[in-house]
């Protein structure tokens, strides 16, 4: 084990102990200096009860004063009736041979923020019900009240939940990859730490050589390997429900991952500001990484029942709307067009959210159905 001056910061007492008891958890506690993997490490900072980056009640979306960054939902509801849209669109085309109409389904969005959810702003929706499950809450799609039969028609949403799930960090040295942890030592001090190299059978989706595919890892590169969002979406698809899961986020294939980021992807937010601290200030700070959508929709088509292997599809936020939510944008763009020649907010959303150096292609969308029983 080695450690690294490449990141290194001073933590809180109360991010220290939530640090040892997630150590001593897995059987490495004491008083001296400890080690977390980076994986673990990014779940205490992000999700820990106490000290969670996640958990605390404060407003981290949006443009106000405090806040850390902004997503699709800041633009209002026309975030929220744009995904209707899209979704009465899809559930047309997949559904019309079961019978199915969207007042059929339960919307239901996972990772929303407290008091948010993209239905909030959205003067009426098509759903026959909706429901937020928010960090912390029971990952079940059923209604608590029993309103939803088990497996029930829903609308599984999403956004920038996967993105938000602890990586596990690897580094190449001596010719094989290591895996990242993090130390924090008697001092309160943290350290990059590089632990033992992982073979390849332990981790065969870490890139190896692969001249043919111009894969080739050279000592110093970094891969993020975003395994807690698949196996979340695993968890999600192995529910019993049919219907869509639509899934924003911004990620890339794992070839992308694997030849066109050396440095990784992993990043901290704060204050509308991104840089790669990725140990400062922990569960004062946003840690993100791009997700694999590869794994992500692997993860959909080895469910069971699995999702229709001909509707799992990537796009990115752009073309989904043009391609599903085609009548809604001209309705809406007939409308900004009658309106004044002064500032239009929903003009504004409307090329925050689709223009192609904004959100259009920043962002992607995973969309897939499967068909009730």
């Amino acid at each position: 084990m080695s450690t690294s001056a490449s990141f290194s910061s001073q933590a809180s007492p109360e991010f220290c102990a939530a640090f040892r008891r997630r150590a001593s958890a897995g059987g490495g506690g004491g008083a001296g200096a400890v080690t977390l993997t980076f994986a673990d490490f990014m779940e205490v900072a992000l999700y820990d009860p106490g000290v969670g980056y996640y958990r605390a009640a404060r407003q981290r979306v949006g443009r106000a004063s405090g806040t850390d960054f902004y997503t699709a939902t800041s633009s209002g509801a026309l975030f929220g009736e744009l995904v209707c849209a899209a979704a009465e669109s899809l559930v047309q085309r997949h559904g019309a041979q079961h019978g199915v109409k969207l007042s059929d389904f339960a919307f239901v969005e996972i990772g929303a923020e407290p008091g948010g959810g993209i239905l909030r702003d959205v003067a009426t929706h098509p759903f026959r019900s909706v429901r937020t499950l928010g960090v912390g809450d029971l990952l079940d799609l059923n209604d608590a009240d029993g309103s939803t039969e088990t497996g029930g028609p829903c609308v599984v949403f999403s956004n920038e939940l996967f993105d938000a799930q602890p990586v596990r960090r690897f580094v190449r040295h001596a010719g094989a990859w290591h895996e990242l942890g993090v130390t924090l030592m008697p001092d309160g001090t943290l350290h990059e730490t590089r632990l033992a190299s992982v073979p390849p059978s332990a981790a065969p989706w870490l890139p190896a050589a692969d001249p043919a595919n111009d894969i080739a890892p050279a000592d110093g590169d970094l891969f993020d390997a975003p395994r807690a969002a698949a196996e979340l979406a695993a968890r999600i698809a192995a529910q019993p429900w049919s219907g869509l899961f639509i899934a924003f986020d911004y990620g890339k294939t794992w070839r992308e991952l694997a030849t066109e980021h050396p440095a990784g992807t992993a990043r901290a937010y704060r204050a509308h500001r991104q840089h790669n601290d990725l140990l400062a200030d922990p569960g004062g700070q946003d840690l993100t990484a791009h997700v694999c959508w590869d794994w992500l929709a692997d993860a959909l088509r080895a469910a069971v029942p699995p999702f229709d292997a001909g509707t799992v599809a990537v796009e990115s936020q752009e073309a989904f709307f043009i391609h599903h939510a085609v009548a809604f944008l001209e309705k809406t763009f007939v409308a900004n067009a009658a309106e004044s020649s002064g500032f239009s907010p929903r003009k504004s959303a409307l090329m925050q959210l689709l223009h192609p150096a904004n959100m259009g292609q920043k962002f992607q969308v995973l969309h897939a159905w499967r068909a009730p029983a």
